[in-house]
């Protein structure tokens, strides 16, 4: 890398100069630590503290005293002495970089110290991770280190209530997944008291797997939605899918994405409906239910894209392999899956409120993050968050050998080729981590290794509970663990198992085998998930393996390549070892890699607007939820009914309040019919490219001459109301006017692909959710 410092500086990452500098302060950190193994746990407390600054901005003026005494209170909580790559991590954080750091160089410890260091300087820190099970692992974990420095801390869990969650986000450094915070600020949104609020605003975001989180999920909505009756198909329309043929009555996309009706399809459906015309006026919605139908019961499959659990349906977040809790997904799909599996169909919904993860992170005054692979994202993660990334060398130079894929036509070979590499491989004592693309997968290669005579742990959304024991026991010999995307990121797999250090029984027996063993089934459509899992193996020095066994069939070739031939002859096992078949499934993952860039890129046009909008939206409900612009309003436009309250004696506050709830009722309305009228426009947006007009440009016109209307119809809407409800000493009924809020609120993300040329929501920006 070294011959290429220019260009690293170019993208954001001047590693050369950060490292020099940094390196110099962990230097003197090193010195100054001589003198604090002898003090007394409170004297490091005050030298810490002596580190930062007495002024207004409280920056840190001692960082070498500072990284010593944090040393040496993670040495006395935790039992772990930092190394010096771990101070330069956190230093790097410190000063509001996003750090590369290998597998294994203990990230969680450095931003517990980043925790520690920004807390000092009294200001909030949100520790923010993939998913609840790392936030609630490692608050547990680093939290004597937090409590020595007298910092309070909680983790967000998904099943805590809003009473909970107040107490967590009143701590100085909070730990959370990222959607479980976005969640609540959505949630947050709808509030009409202010003491109702659960999130408490943050100073400083401290990102983990920021590469995941800052730029592959950057432009992904984060949705609340509220119930609405009658959103789902027909249980006829279901009934009659099913009996539909495909290539006959309908198609399906090259990359199993989106589904047609055929001319013979629509024909069918109006024949056994007994209408005319499926795309006549009067068949009001029976075009979007039987597409949402055939989506549920040909594209969505079951083990791959959701769970079946206790008579529910569960979605399944491909990307982190878990359960995604609580979240459901919109414009009637949930309810045809239910519907397709014979459970209990539950109410649709409408689109209260969405934040994207970008907007979300933009709402931190700072942001710093840590990854195993922040270069190849450098680009973005300036671009976005102004950030540049510093590359911290490990600790022990890495000893994993990376061999080059195994490559198949046929799925079938692929997966036959993979079972006999792993009973060979567990044959000889190594640990075998098997890395699958989804939950089906896992099992099918499980079960598979089982008729070989070969046990082994099963990892993934339907078991996530016992994420923890599987993980610490997968590096003992001859242990082979299968499992999706889980553990891909956020795991330290320790060779010999829970215990293994250097000197362990187990531990050496491994190391002399090689370390472990990791297979990947099937490239991801990024090379930075591929490198994830290889990251597995090899930590802090170990030794270890990896290979991936791919087949032409995978996903990530089939769309990557999509159009293009490749002729080759594979050998008598199958395997295709030609370099231009290996280039080609470089090739293919590049193509992925960038279709999902330009998705990104164009989706991030979108959202920026609305973005902008919503902060204008927040502006107004945070002056009518904090002052009595409400009260102001309302009673000057109707002041005899105004005073006749007044008369009537009820209490001034009561009256403040009913009135901010008219008018909120009628903004948060009004919001939400918007979104709604964004989403149709986008849904024919891509029309406007075949009459060679700017999709995003007549996006932008559409979408600001709507928004100007928005706040003179909330606020006549509430006029109205004011006038006519019936306001008393216990405040203002909205049900007596049919002004109901939603009985219940659920909330799902979404990738969004605005420019899908399929002609609808669900089948365009919710199909992109699924791969």
């Amino acid at each position: 890398m070294a011959g290429f410092g220019w260009f690293w500086k170019a993208m954001g990452s001047s590693t050369t100069a950060n490292q020099k500098k940094s390196k110099t302060i962990v230097g003197e950190a090193e010195k100054a630590s001589d003198r604090l193994s002898d003090v007394s746990d409170a004297e490091v407390v005050e030298i810490a503290r002596s580190c930062i600054g007495s002024d207004e901005a409280r920056t840190v003026e001692d960082a070498p005293l500072l990284l010593a005494a944090v040393r040496e209170a993670a040495s006395r909580t935790l039992g772990m002495r930092p190394f010096d790559v771990q101070l330069q991590g956190a230093l790097r954080m410190l000063v509001g970089d996003v750090v590369e750091m290998a597998t294994g160089e203990g990230k969680t410890l450095v931003g517990a110290m980043t925790a520690v260091g920004y807390g000092l300087q009294g200001k909030k820190v949100h520790v923010i991770t993939v998913n609840s099970f790392l936030a609630g692992r490692d608050e547990q974990w680093m939290g004597p280190l937090l409590d020595f420095f007298g910092l309070t801390h909680g983790a967000i869990a998904e099943e805590a209530g809003p009473d909970a969650r107040r107490e967590v986000y009143s701590c100085d450094v909070v730990f959370g997944a990222i959607n479980e915070i976005g969640f609540d600020v959505l949630r947050d949104q709808l509030i009409t008291r202010r003491e109702d609020a659960v999130r408490t605003p943050a100073d400083v975001a401290v990102v983990d797997e920021a590469d995941s989180v800052m730029v592959d999920e950057a432009l992904v909505p984060l949705v609340l939605a509220g119930s609405e009756p009658g959103a789902g198909p027909a249980a006829s329309i279901t009934d009659l899918v099913r009996r539909m043929d495909e290539d006959r009555h309908f198609t399906v996309s090259g990359d199993r994405r989106n589904i047609f009706l055929t001319d013979a399809g629509s024909a069918f459906v109006e024949k056994q409906l007994g209408i005319d015309s499926l795309y006549g006026d009067e068949s009001g919605d029976l075009l979007s239910q039987v597409n949402v139908a055939l989506h549920a019961q040909h594209l969505l499959v079951r083990d791959v894209h959701y769970l079946v659990r206790d008579g529910a349906v569960a979605l399944i977040d491909n990307s982190r392999g878990r359960v995604a809790e609580l979240q459901r997904w919109p414009d009637g799909l949930q309810a045809a899956v239910e519907a397709k599996e014979g459970l209990t169909v539950t109410d649709g919904g409408r689109i209260l409120d969405q934040v994207t993860i970008q907007a979300l992170l933009g709402l931190y005054p700072q942001k710093c993050g840590m990854t195993g692979t922040a270069v190849a994202a450098s680009d973005q993660l300036r671009q976005f968050y102004g950030l540049s990334v510093s590359v911290i060398d490990p600790n022990d130079p890495t000893q994993r050998f990376d061999e080059v894929d195994h490559v198949y036509a046929e799925a079938t070979e692929r997966d036959a080729a993979v079972i006999d590499h792993i009973v060979e491989i567990q044959r000889t004592g190594k640990p075998v981590l098997v890395g699958t693309q989804d939950v089906a997968q896992s099992e099918s290669i499980a079960d598979a290794l089982v008729m070989r005579g070969v046990e082994c742990n099963v990892l993934n959304a339907k078991n996530h509970e016992a994420e923890a024991g599987i993980i610490a026991e997968a590096g003992r010999p001859g242990r082979v663990t299968v499992s999706t995307q889980m553990a891909g990121r956020g795991t330290d797999i320790r060779l010999g198992g829970t215990e293994g250090e250097p000197g362990q029984e187990e531990h050496d027996r491994v190391v002399e085998l090689g370390g472990l063993h990791v297979v990947g089934v099937g490239r991801f459509r990024s090379a930075r998930l591929d490198n994830q899992l290889r990251g597995r193996a090899g930590r802090q020095g170990d030794p270890g393996y990896s290979v991936f066994f791919v087949s032409l069939e995978d996903d990530m070739v089939s769309v990557g390549g999509a159009g293009e031939e490749l002729t080759a002859q594979p050998d008598e096992d199958g395997r295709m070892e030609q370099k231009k078949v290996l280039q080609f499934v470089d090739h293919c993952q590049r193509v992925t890699e960038g279709q999902m860039l330009d998705i990104h890129a164009t989706t991030w046009k979108y959202n920026k607007l609305i973005a902008d909008q919503r902060a204008i939206v927040n502006e107004r409900r945070d002056r009518v939820l904090d002052t009595e612009a409400a009260w102001d309003d309302l009673s000057y436009h109707d002041v005899e009914k105004a005073g006749a309250l007044q008369a009537a004696g009820i209490d001034h506050e009561v009256l403040v309040q009913a009135a901010r709830e008219i008018m909120l009722h009628h903004l948060d309305h009004e919001w939400s019919e918007h979104l709604a009228y964004l989403d149709d426009v986008r849904e024919s947006i891509h029309l406007r490219a075949i009459a060679r007009e700017s999709p995003i440009d007549e996006f932008h016109r559409l979408s600001i001459a709507a928004f100007g209307e928005l706040a003179e119809r909330a606020v006549s809407l509430a006029r109205e109301t004011f006038t006519e409800a019936e306001i008393t000493a216990d405040g203002v009924s909205l049900g007596d006017l049919g002004l109901h809020k939603p009985s219940a609120t659920w909330t799902y993300m979404v990738n969004d692909n605005p420019l899908s040329s399929t002609g609808g929501s669900v089948m365009g920006s919710i199909a992109s959710m699924f791969r």
